[in-house]
Order: C-alpha cells, then sequence, then structure tokens
C-alpha cells in the first residue's frame, strides 16, 4: 500500500486533504508540530490516533527551532508576529526526515492557492518547495487540479481527477466536502496561530525585547490575564477570571510571587522576574484595583511563594498607575519604542 506523511493541523482543509488520499487507498500518518502558539495543549502525549476521522497523528515539538524563525525570519512576518513562510519551510523539513522512516513517497498538506495572501501564493508554493528540496513530492489536494502535477499524480499513485481545483477565500467547497466526507464537526478558520492576533503578537514582542530567549511558562503566560512591564526585568500579570486564574496559579515557578487578595473575591496575580520589596507593592496594589475590594482605602493582600508566605496592606492602584504599566497593542508612540528592528539588533 502506498504511504504518505500529512501536515495536520487539526483544522478542516488539513483533515480534507487527509480524507481524499485516504479515500484513494493511500496509508497516511498525520504529523502536527507543537511551537506553543498554536492550537494544541502542550501537555498532549507523543501520538494519538484521531478516532473521528481514522488516521493516526504523531505530535512533534518544535518549539525552540520554532521560536528561532519567530525572532528572526527569513522571508519575513505577515501583518503580526507571523512567519508563515519560515513556518511551512521548517515543518516540511521535518515532515521530510520522516518519509524515510514511514517510508512515504509524498507529503500531503492543506494548502489552498489563494487562501492566505503571504503564504498560499502559486509563486509562494513553489519558493516553499525549492527550499525544501522536495519539488514534485508536495501534494496539496484540494487545490492539486490548479496546479502542476506532482510525482505522485504523474506515476498514478494517486488519481489526479479523485483531487479539487479549490482556490480563494470562501469556505463553501470546503463545507461541502465535508459533507461529503460526513464530518460536522471541526474548527472554524478564525482559530488556530496565535502569531497572527495583534494583541498576542504586541505582547510576544515586547517580552522578545526585554527577555530574548523566554521560557515555555513565559510564551504561555502571554495568551493568558492583563500584563503590566514594572521593570526592565519584571512582569506582573493578573488574571481576569476563574479560568486564567487556575492557569496562571498552574504556570508559576518556584522563583514567582503569587498574590492574592484576602477575604475577597479576588484575581490571582504573579509576579515574573526579578523582584524588590516595592514591586510587590505595585503588583498588591494591581491585584486590589481588580479585586472586589476596590473600593476600599486599605487593602490585605496575602503574597506566597512556594516556600514562604505573607501579607502586605496597600491602597488600590489608580487608573493612571495602571495606564503607565500596562502592556498593551501598539500606538504610534508605542511602536517606535517596540518593533521589530530591534529583535535583529
Amino acid at each position: 500500500m502506498p504511504k504518505a506523511i500529512a501536515l495536520y493541523s487539526g483544522g478542516l482543509d488539513s483533515s480534507l486533504a487527509i480524507l481524499a488520499i485516504m479515500r484513494q487507498g493511500i496509508e497516511v500518518t498525520a504529523v502536527t508540530f507543537l511551537t506553543d502558539f498554536g492550537c494544541y495543549a502542550p501537555d498532549m502525549a507523543s501520538h494519538r490516533k484521531d478516532q473521528k476521522l481514522g488516521f493516526e497523528v504523531k505530535l512533534c515539538r518544535l518549539t525552540d527551532k520554532f521560536m528561532e524563525i519567530v525572532k528572526r525570519p527569513r522571508f519575513g512576518h505577515g501583518k503580526n508576529m507571523n512567519p508563515c513562510i519560515d513556518c511551512k519551510i521548517l515543518m516540511l523539513n521535518e515532515a521530510k526526515e520522516l518519509m524515510p522512516m514511514q517510508n512515504a513517497a509524498f507529503i500531503i498538506t492543506g494548502d489552498v492557492l489563494g487562501q492566505r495572501p503571504m503564504s498560499q501564493r502559486r509563486e509562494i508554493l513553489q519558493l516553499i518547495d525549492r527550499e525544501v528540496g522536495l519539488e514534485g513530492y508536495i501534494l496539496r489536494p484540494l487545490s492539486a487540479k490548479l496546479l502542476k502535477p506532482t510525482i505522485a499524480e504523474q506515476t498514478k499513485i494517486v488519481e489526479r481527477e479523485m483531487l479539487y481545483d479549490f482556490s480563494g477565500r470562501s469556505r463553501r467547497p470546503q463545507i461541502a466536502l465535508a459533507e461529503e466526507f460526513g464530518l460536522t464537526d471541526y474548527p472554524t478558520p478564525a482559530g488556530g496561530c496565535l502569531l497572527t492576533d495583534p494583541i498576542y503578537s504586541y505582547r510576544l514582542k515586547e517580552l522578545l525585547i526585554h527577555n530574548p530567549s523566554p521560557s515555555v511558562k513565559d510564551i504561555n503566560l502571554l495568551r493568558t490575564g492583563r500584563h503590566f512591564r514594572i521593570s526592565e526585568d519584571c512582569k506582573i500579570i493578573v488574571g481576569r477570571d476563574k479560568g486564567e486564574n487556575d492557569i496562571i496559579s498552574s504556570l508559576s515557578t518556584d522563583e514567582d510571587y503569587l498574590l492574592k487578595v484576602e477575604k475577597y473575591g479576588s484575581p490571582t496575580t504573579i509576579i515574573c522576574g526579578d523582584t524588590t520589596d516595592e514591586i510587590i507593592k505595585s503588583a498588591a496594589a494591581i491585584c486590589a484595583r481588580y479585586s472586589d475590594a476596590k473600593h476600599l482605602k486599605s487593602v490585605r493582600v496575602r503574597v506566597y511563594t512556594k516556600q514562604k508566605a505573607f501579607t502586605v496592606v496597600v491602597s488600590p492602584a489608580a487608573d493612571d498607575l495602571l495606564d503607565y504599566y500596562r502592556i498593551q497593542s501598539a500606538t504610534k508612540s508605542q511602536e517606535s519604542r517596540v518593533n521589530r528592528s530591534r529583535l535583529n539588533a
């Protein structure tokens, strides 16, 4: 039986691409690459069987390699911090290394011609294939009829007439094909890579300026809570609801300080980085401001680490203090201080 490897994001397009090839009697091993910027939780098992779709999914971590292309992408960022071209090249290179191990004849992707302006133009798809050194070996089933036949098609491993001619941003062809395959539960296209989100991207740029080698914890905290830069080496993050409070607590390490207001509804607040007594007081004041005790003049805030706990008494932070320290989407003046050129310095 012929075999193929597929890049699998968990989204509709990659699922349909795999099913289209499996329908032709080809065994497909799907690979999902974990980068800490996507939709998969970092603590998933190393592989699993997608019972719904009927193919094996291998999960491979690419965090370190991926972080390097986020900081310095050879082919540039998209609208935000997304290095889409470099990302696809990296993942295809990793899949290329798996081909002999799986005895795979070709690689499948869920690309749709013209769907994404940066990475799915015809000339960019050709560039990606050349960069990976796999010209003719990367099959894009959803747009195959609009592209040059691959080696798998030329050698009749895959019947070209059973592939598709989807293009552009409309989702109607994919939705119709999903109904044909009996798929009803699939994510919307709004999900996926966090690097396309402007707020998340701004937080990441700000983090990389102050910490060029962030930890997995630092990266995961970017998607949670309100963020405040209290010093060059220290951040304060405040949960917005119970779910975020739980995430902050679970991600904290022995070096971090956690804060909560005593006897009132309170966010969980974390101090990450070099901490002083003044920073603890500022964090306590910010924590108090977002608690149910924000109307009081004096608030008791519990501060604890893995080794110790104590209480500080503060007044809730004023709005101007919050605005001064808050990390938020860039205005023109902020953008002049936080720009990509500094990441390449």
